[in-house]
């Protein structure tokens, strides 16, 4: 029976795996504002969407993300398996205060995490915060955060 379990489990993961080598590109979006830019971010929100991400994305606009929406403020990591393109994750509270920010390297397994417990992840291209400004403490806006001030 065991050995019948781990057989399913096995064959479920390898699924799975063969349904994420495409880029997950059709997500609900929300539209945020940090400070005067605007972020058109698709939302991921299903433990499958977090797990597939941004992996496998050749390009994103330079105003396009993607942001993790989580039940409840924990500790969240990220890592970069099977993502191509440079990111960088703002770890961000629930009134929309970046907690702070990772670079992360493509196709690495480094483990990024949160500084305190948060509910959203926005990973952009890496270097977007960097050419507008937005550092830790920053505030984002939108209507996830609007019930959350």
């Amino acid at each position: 029976m065991f050995q019948r379990l781990l057989a399913l489990l096995a064959l479920s993961a390898s699924l799975a795996c063969a349904h994420a080598q495409e880029p997950q590109t059709q997500l609900p979006r929300v539209k945020l504002t940090a400070g005067m830019y605007q972020i058109d971010a698709q939302v991921a929100q299903t433990p499958e969407q977090h797990q597939i991400g941004l992996m496998f994305r050749k390009e994103m606009p330079q105003t396009e993300g993607m942001i993790f929406v989580f039940g409840q403020p924990a500790t969240q990591c990220f890592w970069m398996r099977n993502t191509l393109l440079p990111l960088t994750a703002a770890f961000v509270a629930d009134d929309g205060r970046i907690v702070n920010l990772a670079d992360m390297k493509p196709m690495t397994d480094d483990s990024h995490c949160s500084e305190e417990p948060v509910r959203f992840v926005l990973e952009m291209n890496q270097g977007w915060f960097t050419r507008k400004n937005i550092k830790k403490g920053a505030k984002l806006g939108g209507e996830l955060f609007a019930n959350r001030r």
